[in-house]
């Protein structure tokens, strides 16, 4: 008995270090502000930086190896069926695509072939089109997904989002309907990239974590724009003197969509239902009498107690970064691509703005024309309204379009397709709808803050 005694507490000590140490390594990579190199970013993209920086010459041809062999390999497993791929879960899951998966790998390939090639009709490889995705959309994708892909179950599999899920329940659930851990997601945006907040929540919806209606929420509404990508934003408006109230104009609004889009429909007409293959996998209910720290701090321990060892992690994290880079790789070439085309090369953006511009002169911002055109281009990439609106002389306007671009969330060159192809179930015509409701809800916001607090 007294042996028993002198082994047990060891035992929960190592239990407890197993949940303290990976968890802070994941909270230090995805969720610790860093300064490197003049721009604040987090532990990861310091480590995606320096592999994209160290093979910047090569990545472009890396990423056309990519595209082709997703596209070959889908032909031939496609057509021929080899065993070596059909018996293999995880290679069938990779290469066995559907028609339109297919098509949109082919096309890929074809458009990031063009546009390293510069062959065919310019508008397809621009440097404002083809260009921008092949060298500057792609490179970061491939390089925080490699290092996010292997180094996430650091911050969701040893009891860190339970932990925290436990303290902040009691405000999550009642102001924007979702359970505490979502609050990860959001500081993995925030910190680092909308992209990495919307791996963090499909690796949770697919694991049981998540409802259907919460991970449509946390996807689109949580999956804020970082503080290193606001502050290039910014900069490229000419605002980086007023960074400090210019992101805290879009904190606010985005706190706000965030209060109201779970509560309107589409998001609030998701069924409340767990992802069918693998079911409910949480319980957020603290027993009585029981602290939430308490409770936190339980739930992760036997989190961590009960995580996959290191090599099934690394084979985890491989699979998943394999998964990105053969599916989403392709997906942003050509439909990013085709959003880049039609922004650069048609009026229809500009044609679908024009109701704006009597509600902008309302508001009483300068040069409303010029703004109008800018506010729903976003939809096609983050970044085009800040390149498009740095044009703008009104440094009011300037600050209300680079605001509103950030408040948006959702576009399809990179967000927008990550979640498309993802398991949550959120439809092109709904992400169009979230864009919209987004834009309907931030905009007033901005312009109010703008004119009553900083200009």
């Amino acid at each position: 008995m007294k042996a028993e005694t002198r082994v047990k507490p060891q035992a929960v000590t190592g239990e407890y270090w197993k949940f303290i140490i990976p968890s802070l390594i994941g909270t230090l990579l995805f969720l610790v502000p860093v300064k490197f190199q003049g721009d604040v970013t987090i532990g990861v993209g310091i480590l995606a930086s320096f592999l994209s920086n160290a093979f910047s010459e090569q990545m472009p041809a890396f990423i056309i190896f990519i595209l082709g062999l997703s596209a070959g390999v889908s032909i031939i497993t496609k057509v021929f069926k080899p065993s070596f791929i059909m018996d293999n879960k995880f290679l069938k899951g990779l290469f066995d695509t559907g028609k339109f998966g297919l098509i949109m790998r082919i096309l890929g390939f074809a458009v990031g072939l063009m546009t390293i090639l510069e062959a065919g009709p310019e508008f397809i490889w621009s440097r404002n089109t083809g260009g921008v995705v092949l060298y500057d959309l792609a490179p970061v994708l491939l390089t925080w997904f490699l290092f996010a892909g292997i180094l996430l179950p650091l911050l969701v599999e040893f009891g860190l989002m339970e932990f925290i899920g436990a303290l902040v329940q009691k405000f999550m659930r009642p102001l924007f309907t979702l359970p505490g851990r979502s609050s990860i997601d959001c500081l993995a945006s925030w910190m680092g990239a909308g992209t990495v907040g919307v791996l963090v929540t499909t690796k949770q919806y697919d694991e049981g974590f998540y409802t259907k209606r919460e991970a449509a929420v946390i996807a689109t509404t949580f999956s804020i724009a970082s503080v290193a990508f606001s502050l290039v934003v910014a900069n490229v408006v000419g605002l980086g003197h007023l960074f400090i109230p210019f992101y805290l104009t879009v904190s606010a609004a985005c706190i706000v969509a965030a209060l109201i889009m779970p509560r309107i429909p589409p998001l609030s007409r998701k069924a409340d239902t767990y992802y069918e293959p693998v079911g409910q996998q949480i319980d957020e209910t603290i027993p009585e009498g029981v602290s939430h720290v308490t409770w936190g701090w339980q739930q992760a321990v036997e989190k961590a107690k009960n995580a996959p060892g290191p090599k099934k992690l690394l084979s985890n994290g491989v699979e998943t970064v394999l998964d990105i880079w053969m599916g989403l790789i392709p997906l942003v070439m050509s439909l990013g691509a085709a959003a880049l085309i039609i922004a650069e090369y048609t009026p229809v953006f500009q044609f679908i703005s024009y109701p704006l511009i009597p509600i902008l002169e309302f508001m009483q911002l300068p040069e409303a024309g010029a703004a109008a055109q800018t506010m729903l281009v976003g939809f096609a990439d983050m970044f085009l309204p800040a390149v498009i609106g740095s044009g703008i002389e009104s440094e009011l306007t300037r600050f209300v379009v680079a605001g509103l671009s950030l408040t948006q969330l959702v576009y399809m060159s990179e967000i927008g397709i990550l979640i498309l192809r993802s398991n949550i179930p959120l439809t092109f015509t709904d992400l169009f709808i979230i864009f919209i409701q987004r834009t309907i809800i931030t905009l007033p916001i901005i312009v109010l803050i703008a004119h009553v607090f900083v200009f």
